[in-house]
């Protein structure tokens, strides 16, 4: 397993992570703190830079994107 498939594994992981975070505060804090929001912040941050990473590994030759017509 080459060290780009691992960071995107780890990243797919921490996207995960801050979602299932971001759902345990929603219900523990009863929209009455700042943590849920800050976890689904942290998501989506993570989640725009899953995305550019793939991007540049496709530009960069990194990963061969195939069956896309």
């Amino acid at each position: 397993m080459t060290l780009f498939k691992l960071l995107v594994i780890l990243m797919l992981l921490s996207v995960l992570w801050a979602l299932g975070s971001g759902l345990y505060f929603l219900l523990t804090d009863r929209g009455h703190g700042e943590r849920t929001v800050r976890a689904l912040t942290w998501r989506i941050g993570l989640s725009v830079a899953l995305f550019l990473l793939l991007l540049i590994g496709a530009a960069l030759g990194w990963i061969d994107p195939h069956g896309v017509q």
